[in-house]
């Protein structure tokens, strides 16, 4: 099939391109390169795909350089004029919107970023997939709309009215103009709530990067909460798979009907994540036996939009796909810690 994929040089993003390449599929992908991170890490990723980097201009195609079938476009998905002129040349079978600005923490910072990316560019990948449809419509949601909930695991069914950041709350906003375009427009939509992915090739901004570089360096670790925090660490490759499977599983008309809700929509939101609650400290305790030294610790309390812990039910993806996550966290960060010591060369 052919797939566009957008943030096709983020994180997650990069990992699924390779997968579906190895699985024969046509790839599209499209990234605005923007600055919120290191740059040279995106255009790494893409030479990892084997793009040549140089030949890179805005809304021009650029093949890759290896017998591969991937292209890649420079693009802002705030760009709907181009998107939709993209995607009416290409006729897509599936499109995976990966691209976001993410982030918990810089949402308290730069909140009009999100509004532009997460809903205004998300309302562009919508209108393309309703003028040109595809079969499938596949979006990055986040365990971040469950809020502050205590209920352990997070279900699906949970109430997520009570965001308590604007990044949750534009998760929270995807979920609902997918659905509106799914019972409007019958696009096939399926929303995946990530929980903390990490793995090779990860964003400086999140913390396994954070801590690796920090321990390496000796330097302290600012660790929230005073350590009392549990996250659902869920490693790229599994993620990866579990995209890859919801994808070839496009949702039936009123799958997501209840006794209290009744909808006609080909529409479904899933959890993704490792179904395992780990304790911070012992994640960090994984980094030092992986870099075979010791953290220096400086404990502070909680930050502004965070919560104490996450924790995912993912019966109904296993259900629908066979989705089954045996990635070891001390295996997975092991990983990641030789790519970043091979990467920076420490």
């Amino acid at each position: 099939m052919k797939f566009l994929v957008t943030g096709v040089a983020g994180f997650i993003g990069h990992s699924l391109a390779g997968k579906l390449l190895r699985e024969g599929h046509q790839v599209v992908g499209i990234d605005s390169l923007n600055d919120y991170y290191d740059v040279n890490l995106k255009l790494a990723r893409l030479k990892d795909l084997h793009v040549d980097v140089a030949a890179i201009d805005l809304h021009k195609k650029v093949a890759s350089t290896d017998a591969s079938c991937f292209e890649f476009v420079k693009m802002k998905l705030e760009d709907g004029k181009e998107l939709l002129e993209l995607c009416s040349v290409e006729r897509f079978d599936v499109v995976i919107n990966l691209a976001a600005q993410a982030g918990v923490r810089y949402s308290l910072e730069n909140p009009r970023a999100y509004v532009d990316a997460n809903i205004v560019g998300f309302l562009n990948v919508l209108e393309a997939c309703r003028h040109y449809p595809v079969k499938h419509l596949i979006y990055a949601s986040s365990s971040s709309v469950y809020g502050a909930n205590k209920k352990m695991p997070f279900s699906t069914s949970d109430n997520v009215d009570h965001p308590v950041s604007l990044y949750a709350a534009s998760k929270k906003s995807n979920e609902l103009m997918a659905h509106t375009y799914s019972h409007l427009y019958g696009v096939p939509t399926t929303g995946l709530r990530f929980f903390t992915v990490y793995g090779p090739w990860g964003r400086p901004d999140m913390a396994l990067f954070i801590f690796t570089k920090a321990i390496l360096e000796g330097k302290p670790l600012k660790v929230f909460n005073y350590g009392k925090m549990k996250r659902d660490f869920t490693y790229v490759d599994d993620i990866v798979e579990g995209v890859y499977r919801a994808a070839l599983v496009p949702p039936q008309s009123g799958e997501t009907a209840t006794e209290e809700y009744v909808s006609n929509a080909p529409y479904r939101v899933f959890n993704i994540g490792n179904s395992k609650a780990v304790n911070l400290m012992d994640f960090i305790r994984a980094i030092e036996k992986a870099t075979g030294k010791e953290a220096v610790l400086e404990m502070l309390p909680m930050q502004p939009g965070d919560v104490p812990a996450t924790y995912a039910d993912v019966a109904a993806l296993s259900e629908a796909t066979g989705y089954k996550p045996d990635t070891l966290v001390e295996d997975g960060v092991a990983n990641f810690v030789d790519w970043y010591r091979n990467y920076y060369q420490v």
